[in-house]
């Protein structure tokens, strides 16, 4: 094959790739649409959408109203064609979810299972991910597989967890675990992964960071629909960035680490782990539990204002704390401003869209992106 041959076959399926992304984002949609839209010629699309529709990814589903002249033909994804699963494993906790092409929730269960390195663990969570497919799963063919989000250093090139302090593992294979499941598995951080559910289906492009403040402090860069992995696939790890030297010790071992001042559990523990206990005596004005988040946000203030000098982009928070920070973002943002040498301007720090699940939704949207990248 000469690189002529090699050309136009990327560029065939660059356009096809296009024109199905396109209909995945529209309710319904035409090919003239397409063809105005994408900056494609009518017969390109037109031929495209022919074998989208001969490979049963999408539909005609009747007509569009006439604008003059001949009615178009309108097209629509069939959603579930198309399915994949979202394994989020935690310390003590186990998520899982499933979304179909159009990145919709169709199911999400969590479980109390606490992570143990052995077979048993993984037989058990098979197990779970059956019976949660069983009424709602006529066909495994659908299935492209499943996401499996770690909090962890996920090392994609040597194929392995390659170190979760959390979970107590160093150098584990991704093939120890997948062996253990019906489907083809793909593995990937947890804070990646919330940052994937939060930018991969966006119309805006932009880069931002998203900080994930959960049991554990995590941090992922999404820039242009991609993740930034770093070097060594640790890019984004603000959790044992030192904000405070010599300070409170962390899990891992070290001292004045974000983690140590800015995890869940800092909040949680106080209220004997129920996070939105937490928050309800938070808005209920408790003296002690105002103090408590004074001194977290102004942490969590030194960190965002930190972020944004280094990346210089939007920061989204995340995580637990994520999904209860909306009516407190307001007394953050002023005291990022603040520390802010440049602006005042605090508008860059953004709530999370997803309150729940964002984790193993992230995991699961990864397998249905890899799948429409080869479509």
């Amino acid at each position: 094959m000469n690189k002529n041959q090699i050309t136009n076959i990327e560029v065939k399926k660059n356009n096809r790739n296009r024109i199905f992304r396109y209909i995945c984002k529209k309710e319904k949609t035409s090919n003239p649409e397409i063809s105005y839209d994408l900056k494609m010629s009518l017969p390109t699309v037109t031929q495209n959408t022919k074998e989208l529709i001969e490979k049963g990814l999408i539909q005609e589903v009747g007509e569009l109203q006439s604008t003059g002249g001949r009615r178009a033909k309108a097209l629509s994804v069939i959603s579930n064609s198309k399915l994949a699963i979202g394994l989020d494993i935690t310390k003590n906790h186990v998520g899982i979810l499933l979304t179909n092409l159009k990145g919709e929730i169709i199911k999400y269960e969590r479980f109390n299972n606490p992570f143990k390195d052995e077979d048993n663990y993984y037989i058990e969570i098979n197990k779970k991910i059956k019976d949660f497919l069983s009424e709602i799963v006529k066909n495994d063919k659908n299935i492209l597989g499943m996401g499996i989000s770690f909090p962890g250093i996920i090392n994609l090139e040597k194929e392995m967890v390659s170190y979760s302090h959390m979970l107590g593992l160093k150098a584990l294979p991704f093939n120890s675990i997948s062996k253990f499941f019906s489907y083809p598995c793909y593995f990937i951080n947890d804070a990646n992964a919330g940052a994937y559910a939060e930018g991969i289906n966006k119309e805006q492009k932009d880069e931002f960071f998203y900080l994930s403040l959960s049991n554990t402090v995590g941090g992922a860069i999404f820039n242009s629909n991609e993740l930034i992995y770093g070097k060594n696939y640790r890019s984004g790890e603000v959790g044992h960035m030192t904000i405070v030297p010599n300070g409170i010790n962390c899990y891992c071992g070290k001292s004045g680490c974000l983690d140590a001042y800015c995890s869940a559990k800092r909040l949680s523990d106080i209220t004997d782990g129920n996070l939105d206990l937490f928050f309800k005596r938070l808005e209920n004005n408790d003296k002690n539990i105002k103090e408590v988040w004074d001194d977290y946000t102004t942490y969590l203030s030194i960190a965002i204002n930190n972020i944004n000098m280094i990346l210089d982009c939007d920061v989204i928070i995340g995580g637990y704390v994520g999904s209860f920070i909306e009516p407190h973002i307001d007394s953050i943002k002023k005291k990022v401003a603040k520390r802010n040498t440049f602006s005042d301007d605090s508008s860059f720090i953004k709530n999370c869209s997803y309150k729940v699940a964002t984790a193993a939704l992230g995991a699961a949207l990864n397998v249905i992106e890899k799948f429409i990248k080869q479509v």
